[in-house]
């Protein structure tokens, strides 16, 4: 028998345990979510499992963003709530909605 711990965990209960472990004020990226979770080229699959657990999970998705540091909902579709949560953890946007990820990306 092998000391060896087996990390049982699907890809989507690592997503969702990442998800909840950004702290507040920091963001993370689908991608870095995606390739902390096992998988990098995962992003997409990220943003699904957001999708379908973010309220039945209470999961913090609006920590989560894209590559370039800008919300990905668009306006009237989520972008104002994600953006308002963020500011009120005291997350800041540049003129252009863009945060700034050398101060706010949260490295694990």
């Amino acid at each position: 028998m092998s000391d060896k711990i087996i990390n049982t965990d699907s890809f989507g209960q690592k997503v969702k345990k990442l998800i909840r472990s950004i702290p507040r004020g920091k963001v993370a990226t689908y991608g870095q979510i995606a390739a902390y979770g096992g998988n990098p080229l995962a992003a997409r699959q990220v943003v699904r499992i957001l999708h379908t657990s973010s309220n039945k999970e209470r999961l913090p998705w609006h920590r989560v963003i894209n590559r370039k540091g800008q919300i990905a909902l668009k306006p009237g579709q989520g972008y104002e709530m994600q953006k308002q949560l963020l500011q009120k953890e005291g997350v800041t946007f540049n003129d252009s909605d863009t945060i700034d990820l050398k101060k706010f990306l949260w490295k694990k």
